[in-house]
């Protein structure tokens, strides 16, 4: 494939991500993790979540205590901005070297949900005013944002709870607690991600075989 058709796959991407995080973003407060869903079809939730940190929104001072929150942010951002100028590079080698199908579109998805994800961290402290549970962010506010540049959050909405259970008291440490299967909420950049690393494992079983 062509660095060119690659491209469409990044900026179709890219679209669908930043275009339905602005709409949530300009037209629904804060929904409580789990709780008051904008749309609740029992095993689909569309939430609006706003993460600060990591994945599962871990924090990096959560694995640093000795830093503060504001720096490890500001390190998780850079450490963004890094890792997908790295990815970028990767796929243009990987054009350049002729491999294989899967393994380029693989690549170009994670490309574009790492891109669509450090969009949220980089600039949307500066372009959004704060949302909180009952207010809704404003574009641009004349105030200025919620946070300065590289300090934003990233805005995640979708959540599977396709079932849940409580664990049998006899086991330790989770016995007694419930368990919602899949209770984590993402958003389309995450499910690129997660997509493109699927793909180069088949890709590399692929070629391993």
């Amino acid at each position: 494939m062509t660095l060119r058709k690659l491209s469409w796959i990044v900026l179709a991407i890219l679209a669908a991500d930043q275009a339905l995080k602005v709409y949530i973003k300009l037209n629904y407060s804060l929904t409580y993790y789990g709780n008051g869903p904008i749309v609740d079809w029992g095993w689909f939730r569309l939430l609006f979540v706003e993460n600060k940190g990591m994945a599962w929104g871990a924090s990096l001072s959560d694995f640093l205590p000795f830093i503060s929150e504001d720096t490890a942010k500001l390190l998780l951002s850079i450490f963004r901005l890094v890792a997908v100028s790295a990815i970028g590079i990767w796929l243009s080698r990987a054009v350049k070297a002729k491999a294989p199908k899967l393994q380029l579109i693989a690549v170009s998805l994670i490309f574009a949900g790492a891109l669509g994800n450090i969009i949220d961290s980089v600039f949307y402290g500066v372009l959004f005013s704060e949302t909180t549970y009952n207010q809704l962010a404003t574009f641009l506010p004349e105030e200025g944002g919620y946070a300065p540049l590289m300090f934003g959050h990233v805005v995640d909405m979708f959540q599977f709870p396709m079932f849940t259970w409580t664990w049998p008291n006899w086991l330790p440490i989770v016995g007694g607690n419930q368990f919602t299967f899949f209770e984590p909420v993402f958003n389309i950049a995450d499910s690129a991600i997660s997509v493109g690393v699927v793909l180069l494992l088949l890709q590399q079983r692929k070629s391993s075989s």
